[in-house]
């Protein structure tokens, strides 16, 4: 899991920071029901709280893909990103072990790549009464990344916002749904 921040923030992402507790909070619930279906949840801490152009938190979560590499060997990996997180899973989805990214109201744009995706699954989850992220931006992300994609959805999460503090059961189902068919287990 990749929690969200801000566009700039030097601010580190410690155990005050809102984004990486909301994060906490979603890897408590998902944890049993993973575990349940064969799966870990690991859910990374970057640096810093901004993207901060975006190479310091790449870096943060490529050091973490390698090290459940070595603790767990080669297995599948779905990058689950909220916000910022979910920007951040779109640029190393390239990583050898990632099969696919669930960016839930994610911060994608039109300078975010495609190619990192290329033969894997994407699957973004959007409200339409988010302010702070663009439902109309996941959706032109998702368009441009289905010529490249193994697959590529959308769950319209309706009237809910940015925050996930609304909704909460729904946008825990979706993370898990999505991560899981990803990485072998549950259907979404």
């Amino acid at each position: 899991m990749l929690h969200g921040g801000k566009p700039h923030s030097t601010l580190a992402a410690d155990r005050r920071s809102a984004s990486w507790l909301r994060s906490a909070s979603m890897a408590r619930t998902l944890a049993g029901p993973a575990r349940e279906a064969g799966a870990s949840v690991w859910l990374v801490r970057y640096r810093e709280r901004g993207w901060n152009g975006g190479a310091d938190r790449r870096e943060d979560a490529v050091a973490a893909l390698d090290q459940v590499v070595t603790e767990h060997g080669e297995v599948p990996v779905a990058l689950l990103g909220h916000s910022m997180g979910a920007r951040v899973a779109v640029h190393v989805a390239d990583h050898p072990s990632v099969v696919g990214v669930v960016g839930l109201a994610p911060w994608w744009s039109a300078a975010d790549p495609v190619h990192t995706v290329r033969g894997k699954t994407v699957v973004g989850a959007h409200g339409r009464h988010d302010r702070i992220t663009s439902f109309d931006q996941t959706v032109a992300y998702l368009d441009r990344a289905r010529p490249v994609a193994a697959e590529v959805a959308l769950h319209d999460m309706g009237p809910l916002g940015h925050y996930m503090l609304t909704g909460v059961r729904e946008w825990n189902r979706v993370a898990l749904e999505s991560s899981l068919a990803m990485v072998g287990g549950l259907r979404a």
